[in-house]
């Protein structure tokens, strides 16, 4: 293979290898807010140097390996041990390169860290409490009075205020497309923020649990407001036989329904739980057939949940299936 060729394929490979990881939207390359914006951009840039700096080494590396092979019967090629200049030129060019990337990866980190200005928001800021428990997040808008689980809704062009904690075990809080990743550890409240500057759902790649979040207009986001603060409606037929089967089981020793009798705080609330999405810590899409089988065996769908499998009757559950589904 000549040296032009291997340089072609070296380049290939590489392109493929980062590719390999951009697959979907869940990725920093799509930035979607400032913060995440900045990071995506010293990515880029530092990679640009990385490009280039790998290029220069590969082809000097293929052009000495082409030309100073050793043919039958030569010698070895001259030496450079003990060269000076060029021994001062391979370690000066390095540090001017990792100085740049340092003064370049602060002006990153004090845009991540920074509110943006106040003319690039259309409203108030909002404040969230992330809050990580061992099989899904919970989501706190303490001065909205809003408990909710695993999806975050916000509006765009809204600057949202986070603190991030855990109840129980280490977590990681990370929207790609949104900023930068956070821990959640217990005992200890992290802080972190971002402004959504595109409409949307955004996935979070915690490495333990997935979690999403929901970009909406304004208005959007004050129906969605509204409709969770409302209480729980008035019901009827079989999904108030359902309520009186969670009000009078096991489920209220976990889950809190606002304005019942149920508080239990181990699992999610589920006060507003048929305007979900996902369930079962965003795993599963919110449609009764799925919630059937969760309600069946929780542990057949996910293996050491802390859900247990209550082996509930079938009508028990479809009674239950109707009752969750209703509660908008």
């Amino acid at each position: 293979m000549t040296g032009r060729k291997l340089t072609g394929f070296t380049i290939g490979l590489l392109c493929t290898l980062c590719l390999a990881g951009c697959s979907g939207t869940s990725s920093i390359l799509f930035p979607a807010s400032p913060n995440a914006r900045a990071t995506a951009q010293l990515f880029n840039f530092v990679f640009i140097i990385e490009a280039i700096v790998f290029l220069i080494v590969e082809t000097a590396l293929i052009y000495a390996v082409i030309h100073f092979s050793r043919k039958q019967g030569s010698g070895l090629p001259k030496q450079i041990e003990g060269n000076l200049t060029l021994e001062i030129i391979w370690t000066v060019i390095p540090s001017i390169i990792l100085a740049l990337i340092f003064f370049v990866s602060l002006g990153t980190l004090r845009t991540v860290t920074s509110s943006p200005p106040p003319s690039s928001s259309t409203s108030a800021p909002i404040q969230v409490k992330v809050i990580g428990h061992q099989w899904f997040w919970e989501f706190d808008y303490p001065d909205l009075n809003i408990v909710t689980a695993n999806q975050l809704v916000v509006p765009i062009n809204t600057l949202v205020n986070i603190d991030v904690q855990s109840v129980d075990v280490i977590h990681s809080y990370w929207v790609p497309e949104l900023g930068g990743k956070i821990d959640a550890i217990p005992g200890i409240t992290n802080q972190t923020r971002f402004q959504a500057e595109k409409m949307g759902t955004f996935t979070g790649q915690c490495a333990e649990l997935r979690l999403t979040v929901v970009v909406k207009t304004p208005e959007e986001y004050a129906a969605w407001v509204k409709s969770q603060q409302a209480p729980v409606p008035l019901l009827s037929g079989d999904a108030s036989l359902g309520e009186q089967v969670f009000m009078n089981g096991a489920c209220i020793g976990c889950h809190t329904i606002d304005s019942t009798k149920a508080q239990g705080k181990v699992g999610p609330n589920l006060t507003h739980f048929a305007g979900r999405d996902l369930f079962a810590g965003s795993i599963l899409a919110n449609t009764p057939d799925n919630l059937n089988q969760w309600l069946a065996d929780p542990q057949a769908i996910k293996m050491g949940s802390l859900m247990p499998n209550l082996h509930l009757p079938s009508n028990n559950i479809q009674l239950l299936v109707s009752f969750l589904e209703s509660l908008k």
